[in-house]
């Protein structure tokens, strides 16, 4: 053998192993999008930002004070908070009012959506959602606003979720002078003091969600809460407050409720009774440590589902088995495969869930889900979820989760919608009518210089027995920095079949961490408009200017009693959780809903919104709900493209 073969001969594994690892890069490599087929994608979209007008006259601060406990994190302890709702408050036909939320001032803020015409009147002044004469404090701070019909009178009231607090009701009053601090009475959720300081229950609550759960035809509410009952707030204390028993699995978060509607009374002393129902969140489900949540009926029993999204341990997907007055949830999971990681099966992850949205992503007529965690390359690299329905239609999702399965597989990695960031909320939406849906995701931390990623780390790393003190934990106060220039994304699906983040070519991807997500359509022409807000800095409203979007149908779907008598208009009654499954001529199947408030901390308007694409004749609309006495109903009209408004009793009439 001459010395050449020898030397080739030596050399052949390492010329293996390098082609082994060419092939492996080769084979795992995720595929890309060209520079031109990202810019041919982010055409079918636009978006204009507009100012939100919020109100003067209040002290700005960039931190939170909290319990002494939580000094050397306070930054961390004030990293949400920041909210934000579309709805028609002011009954005009248009989802075009905002509740925000604004964590610099700690004030819950009523504010029209930004005119449609360059230099158009303002509707009314922007104003503060007060409390009343509720008892109040100065170691609280609202989290979210959901609108609901809590009374049933027909006009959207406002709930309004706190840390330190229980929630608050704002019911409209019937006789209200326009849109202003006068506009809404304040009433206690929870029963308990009528006046001067706040001592009751100190719910430390970062989710909630409306929905009939026990199917009697009125809108009860879930409460989810992230610390355990607590002074979080109050820098005069140094004890009562703990942090998480463990990074992957804590159970020891605040104690979520179940509160079932119990009457309602309209008028300019409106009023809502709502009873608790303790014990109907399975125990191993209610204490999480929970920041989003998300309802809907995805077996076709109008019995709506509740995700739970928990930080630091398993989400928790309840099967509703309720009867009317006896609500009853079953935690079902996901089956794992032999080549699945345990973290990627519905129920039994160990991420950080941040926000949930439902939705029909694979175009087969039955709902998926898309869940946010913590993605961060170099810093804590879990997954976002992209749950896919296995199952074809609603009866076979049924059986399954009537045993216990919970049908849908991860498939984020190949839709490419698994990694973005530090995520928040996220919103399933169709903004360029094409039929399909985009994922609007909101990201970002702790914005500032000083870089405490590596600290992070050593956190996530450490023993669980430590984590419950807070002592333990690193410093991240102000000024310091994790994943705070994390930006926005709009993922948008491509011919390929995977997802192409368009964010960057339509001006979204602002370096300022975001958390709640509003969409609705403000303007009435069609197209989504978009709400965000953002934490410790101004919310910004996106109007949807897509040049060519396609065809859309339009539903607001409300109860057929109207609006109870009063000068103050109202938008009617939502019928929350009716489903709508459209056929179109071609023969294509999308669904959608009447959502109560899934997500994070940003609320969809209760419209329901279909893009039909280049479709323009009438399509077939099957409506499902239950009337106001539980019973259900089901009926077929045959719509054409646009708005319509229908009255849902006995039967579905169109106004």
């Amino acid at each position: 053998m001459t010395s050449t073969a020898r030397w080739l001969r030596r050399q052949l594994p390492g010329v293996m192993a390098l082609v082994l690892v060419a092939a492996t890069f080769l084979v795992a490599r995720l595929p890309e999008v060209s520079a031109q087929e990202k810019q041919a994608l982010a055409a079918r979209f636009g978006f204009a930002p507009e100012t939100v007008a919020l109100p003067g006259g209040h002290t700005q601060r960039s931190i939170r004070a909290v319990n002494q406990r939580y000094g050397h994190i306070n930054a961390w302890i004030s990293s949400v908070g920041s909210a934000v709702a579309l709805n028609d408050l002011d009954g005009d036909g248009l989802a075009n009012d905002l509740c925000y939320v604004d964590v610099r001032v700690d004030q819950v803020i009523v504010t029209p959506a930004p005119a449609p015409a360059p230099g158009g009147q303002r509707r009314y002044e922007p104003f503060v959602l007060g409390p009343g004469s509720l008892p109040v404090n100065d170691v609280m701070a609202p989290m979210g606003c959901v609108p609901g019909d809590f009374n049933e009178d027909g006009r959207v009231d406002l709930l309004v979720y706190l840390w330190g607090r229980t929630p608050i009701l704002h019911l409209a009053r019937a006789n209200a002078e326009g849109m202003g601090p006068g506009t809404y009475l304040a009433t206690e959720l929870v029963p308990g003091a009528a006046s001067g300081r706040y001592d009751g229950p100190e719910w430390n609550s970062n989710s909630a969600t409306v929905a009939d759960f026990d199917g009697d035809g009125h809108d009860d509410i879930y409460i989810g809460n992230y610390f355990p009952d607590g002074p979080v707030l109050d820098p005069a204390r140094s004890t009562g407050v703990e942090m998480n028993a463990s990074m992957s699995a804590a159970l020891n978060g605040g104690p979520d409720h179940l509160l079932l509607w119990a009457g309602g009374a309209a008028g300019d002393e409106p009023a809502a009774r709502f009873r608790a129902a303790p014990g109907a969140i399975p125990s191993d489900a209610s204490r999480g440590w929970t920041l989003a949540s998300g309802s809907n009926d995805v077996d076709g029993d109008l019995l709506p589902e509740l995700y739970v999204a928990n930080d630091f341990g398993p989400d928790r997907l309840l099967h509703n088995e309720s009867t009317p007055g006896k609500p009853a949830f079953r935690v079902v999971e996901g089956s794992r495969g032999p080549w699945e990681p345990r973290s990627k099966n519905v129920g039994i992850d160990s991420f950080k869930g941040m926000g949930v949205d439902f939705g029909d992503l694979n175009g087969d007529g039955v709902y998926d889900l898309y869940v946010s965690n913590i993605t961060t390359s170099f810093g804590i690299e879990e997954s976002h979820f992209a749950f896919l329905s296995t199952e074809r239609d609603r009866a076979a999702v049924a059986s399954a989760l009537a045993a216990g399965e919970a049908v849908w597989e991860d498939e984020s990695g190949p839709l490419q919608l698994a990694w973005s960031g530090w995520g928040w909320d996220v919103k399933l939406v169709d903004f360029d009518n094409d039929g399909g849906l985009e994922v609007a995701q909101a990201t970002g931390f702790v914005k500032g210089d000083v870089n405490r990623w590596p600290q992070l780390q050593e956190l996530a790393t450490a023993n669980d027995a430590l984590l419950a003190n807070p002592l333990w934990w690193p410093v991240v106060g102000p000024g310091d920095d994790v994943a705070g220039h994390q930006r926005f994304h709009l993922f948008a699906r491509n011919e390929r079949g995977f997802y192409t983040d368009v964010s960057p070519s339509l001006g979204l991807d602002v370096p300022v961490p975001t958390r709640g997500i509003a969409t609705g359509d403000v303007d009435g022409d069609g197209r989504l408009d978009m709400a965000v807000s953002r934490q410790w800095e101004d919310p910004v409203f996106y109007r949807n200017t897509a040049g060519s979007p396609g065809r859309f149908l339009g539903l607001r779907l409300t109860h057929e009693a109207g609006v109870s008598p009063g000068s103050f208009p109202g938008a009617g009654s939502p019928v929350i959780g009716a489903q709508v499954e459209v056929t179109t001529a071609s023969g294509r199947t999308l669904v959608n809903r009447v959502d109560g408030g899934s997500g994070h901390s940003g609320k969809r308007s209760h419209e329901v919104h279909f893009g039909l694409g280049s479709e323009d004749g009438p399509v077939r609309a099957r409506i499902t709900w239950r009337d106001r006495g539980g019973e259900v109903h089901e009926q077929e009209m045959t719509l054409r493209p646009g708005w319509h408004d229908v009255r849902l009793g006995d039967q579905a009439e169109e106004e």
